[in-house]
């Protein structure tokens, strides 16, 4: 399924839809490679490290996201395997304006009747690179536009439902918490959530520095979690910045 994808699409991606952050880090690191090329002492010094640093997590941040999104089999799914050992018949796909799994999930469970939703709200989720994404995403067939409240799904009506690097986009905690209530309220009683994400880690400030404030915590997650009525039944990491929550349900919503 990799081959679904083009070579280096992940990174690519990134570039693209954030291309004024790499234009800004040009930018800044041209005039300190002069100075540090061109002047003596202090003046030197300062530009130097400068370079240094702007440079270095720049490069740092691409070459991470290389490797997480175009060489760890992210997107070849194989990892689902271990935590889905039979193929759901029902499920669904929850994305947050760019949806890059959804044709992945239908070829890799061909079986399955896929739902794919799109809960992105401008108002509300003002990335500027998912509006930039938004512009040559590929829309899956059928995709619904939906809130993140009141999902169109039926009471235990899902044997799986994913949210693959989505679910961070929600920022506020009461609102989070709604939409995983809902899913909670969708999923067969045996049914299992799958939710990937970048975690606000050591390993994660250390790959993208202050991105990483973008991301969740581990504690926000559980918190949000047992707030749905999910218990972790697997914590798995295909990378060390990437963590997948299985969940499944472990008693009513609160």
């Amino acid at each position: 399924m990799e081959a679904l994808r083009k070579p280096w699409e992940g990174v690519g991606n990134i570039v693209r839809f954030n291309w004024p952050f790499y234009v800004l880090a040009a930018g800044i690191c041209v005039p300190l490679a002069w100075g540090w090329l061109h002047f003596d002492g202090w003046i030197a010094g300062l530009s130097g490290l400068g370079f240094v640093g702007v440079s270095g997590v720049t490069l740092t941040s691409l070459a991470v996201s290389a490797y997480v999104y175009d060489l760890s089999g992210l997107y070849g799914l194989k990892w689902l395997d271990g935590l889905l050992p039979a193929a759901p018949r029902d499920m669904v796909n929850i994305h947050a304006g760019f949806d890059e799994s959804s044709h992945l999930l239908a070829a890799k469970f061909p079986g399955a009747g896929l739902r794919v939703f799109d809960f992105y709200d401008p108002a509300t989720h003002t990335e500027v690179s998912i509006e930039r994404a938004r512009k040559v995403a590929r829309v899956f067939p059928g995709t619904l536009s939906v809130k993140t409240s009141g999902l169109p799904l039926a009471d235990a009506s899902l044997d799986a439902a994913f949210l693959l690097l989505a679910a961070h986009e929600i920022r506020d905690d009461a609102e989070r918490a709604r939409f995983f209530r809902d899913l909670h309220r969708a999923l067969k009683p045996a049914g299992k959530l799958i939710v990937t994400e970048h975690l606000r880690d050591t390993v994660n400030f250390l790959a993208y520095s202050v991105g990483a404030f973008h991301f969740l915590s581990r504690r926000t997650w559980q918190q949000t979690f047992a707030q749905a009525g999910f218990r972790i039944n697997r914590e798995t990491k295909l990378t060390p910045f990437l963590t997948t929550f299985l969940l499944e349900k472990h008693g009513d919503a609160s």
